[in-house]
């Protein structure tokens, strides 16, 4: 049985198994003293400029240990390192680039194991299931790997195709599996005690959220109902597909679909000399992507570059096919009506939209007061609505800095947090940004965000006519109510009762208050620490009576769980 909200999972039993959580949880518990120290400690002492300038040299050096880490242990710490290589469009190229190899290059299993592993999934010999089998994989990954085969004639002539892909996943993955949840179970349980993080997400949430995506991933019957739904999707939609499953060779360990190898998509040059213009490879990507998550409500969570092939077409040019289905997310009809409202916002630079779609979506709290973030968006809309990923590297630095300075303490207060169903959300349009990033550093996202926006406003589907109808009935409503409320605004007026607030005044009262605080703290901590000192020689106890206690007011002046 999975464990509840807050429980911490033990990791199975064994030396080899011990070692690994080991392991891992060093690396992570490093990770966060460097983070604490670095980002949070030496600002508050004043020296953040000095932090900043090592910045990318520590997150290179942390990258290149997680990486050998990864590619050492397998399993899902390959997982995250996918996701932080696929991220091109905010992380610098110095900090992917130690990263990118895991997509790719993941040591395979001895071809006996994979063997046995399959002869018993199947119930019958692999040379009787399949008249040939490839001894070497095709592509290794982090829970299985992939072999080309060709079916048994009769099987062959009913499908009306021979050449197959045998995905079969690593004998005792199962195990693996179990104790690298156990150790992000751990972070997360770190990190929900750190206010910091936890007004923002709950962080033991969204591990059970990955938890469950993960084991999805070990059950291939799972993945092939998967793609069946993906191609059933897009069965009138000839640029996207799918592969066809094999049911009569595929069990919970081995996986048997047609073989759709092709282009890969982010091979440039392949592109170009098969005659296809990567732009708008990456144009019908994001197209298919907004498809996926905002009419059908099911769309492929684990979409990197080795996850999507581009066939060459004689009359639509180029075909996308989609692979690996076992990390899927589902979209309820209430979030797919609330992404559909923030979308037209966008579109529309519509700040004060924008703002109530967040909160509708409930990544903005009910309780936050959003004056000061309506006119930050609506600055930023009218500054960089539109704007590319490439473009935004050539405007001047300062330009970007004024602007974060001036709403960087607004956006830092409010109360967002990070809803559970949002991480494989996040997860996938990170990658898919990242991907169009790799096709084409000038690919504008909101080129393709607002062609697409307007077919939705254009009769989209039966989900956007419910959407409209239900924002139709809640003005209607809202109409009816207005006479009571300007009545009880006109009756407040009346009595002197209606209260004027700045909150952007009163949100620097609060800092400078904090701040004052703080400097009392650090003004008694350095008295006691001074006292302790110079009392060594002549009253030790009291020297270090004085000395414990002034680590209270240093607690006061850098705990990271008192930060807002």
């Amino acid at each position: 049985m999975p464990p509840t909200r807050g429980e911490v999972s033990a990791p199975p039993q064994g030396r080899a198994f011990r070692a690994r959580y080991r392991r891992i949880m060093r690396f992570e518990m490093r990770a966060l003293a460097q983070a604490w120290w670095f980002e949070i400690v030496l600002p508050r002492l004043g020296l953040g400029r000095f932090a900043a300038r090592g910045r990318i040299k520590r997150l290179q050096k942390l990258a290149r240990r997680f990486h050998d880490l990864a590619a050492e242990l397998g399993g899902l710490m390959i997982k995250v390192g996918q996701f932080m290589s696929s991220r091109l469009d905010i992380l610098p190229p110095e900090i992917t680039r130690e990263l990118e190899g895991l997509q790719d290059e993941v040591a395979p299993e001895p071809f006996a194991r994979i063997v046995e592993q399959a002869e018993r999934e199947l119930g019958i010999p692999l040379d009787v299931a399949f008249t040939a089998f490839d001894p070497t994989p095709i592509a290794a990954a982090s829970l299985g790997q992939a072999h080309r085969a060709r079916l048994s004639p009769g099987i062959a002539a009913d499908l009306g195709y021979s050449d197959v892909v045998v995905k079969v996943l690593r004998p005792g993955i199962e195990d693996v599996v179990a104790v690298d949840l156990a150790a992000l179970r751990k972070l997360g349980g770190w990190l929900s005690r750190v206010k910091l993080v936890s007004r923002r997400a709950d962080a033991p949430a969204l591990v059970e959220e990955f938890a469950q995506t993960s084991l999805h991933e070990i059950d291939y019957l799972h993945e092939a109902s998967n793609a069946e739904r993906f191609a059933q999707i897009f069965a009138d939609d000839p640029r996207v597909n799918a592969p066809e499953i094999v049911w009569e060779r595929s069990s919970t360990r081995v996986l048997t679909l047609a073989d759709v190898t092709a282009i890969k998509i982010t091979d440039v040059e392949a592109l170009q000399a098969a005659g296809i213009d990567p732009n708008a490879v990456a144009a019908e990507l994001a197209r298919a992507t907004f498809q996926q998550i905002f009419v059908a409500g099911f769309f492929h969570a684990d979409p990197h570059p080795g996850n999507i092939f581009v066939t060459p077409h004689p009359e639509l040019g180029f075909t996308l096919t989609y692979i690996d289905f076992g990390m899927m997310g589902e979209i309820t009809d209430e979030l797919r009506d609330g992404l559909q409202q923030f979308i037209f916002a966008v579109v529309a630079r519509d700040a004060r939209a924008w703002v109530v779609a967040t909160q509708r979506l409930g990544v903005l709290l009910p309780s936050a007061d959003t004056v000061e973030l309506e006119r930050a968006i609506t600055a930023l809309f009218d500054r960089f609505g539109g704007v590319g990923v490439a473009e935004l590297t050539r405007i001047d630095p300062r330009e970007l800095e004024a602007f974060a300075r001036q709403f960087s303490e607004v956006i830092r207060t409010l109360p967002f947090q990070l809803p559970e169903s949002f991480l494989l959300l996040i997860r996938t349009v990170s990658l898919i940004s990242g991907v169009t990033s790799a096709l084409n550093r000038d690919f504008n996202m909101w080129d393709a965000v607002d062609p697409f926006a307007r077919t939705l406003l254009n009769g989209g589907g039966a989900s956007t006519a419910r959407s409209v109808g239900r924002e139709a009935l809640a003005i209607v409503s809202a109409l009816a109510r207005l006479p009571q409320r300007m009545d009880a605004l006109a009756t407040r007026l009346d009595r002197g009762e209606l209260a004027v607030r700045s909150p952007e005044v009163e949100q620097r009262l609060r800092v400078l208050d904090a701040s004052q605080r703080r400097t009392t703290s650090a003004i008694l901590f350095a008295a006691l620490l001074l006292g302790g000192v110079l009392l060594r020689e002549s009253d030790e106890v009291l020297s270090w009576v004085l000395l414990g206690a002034s680590v209270l007011p240093l607690l006061h002046v850098l705990a990271p769980w008192r930060l807002r």
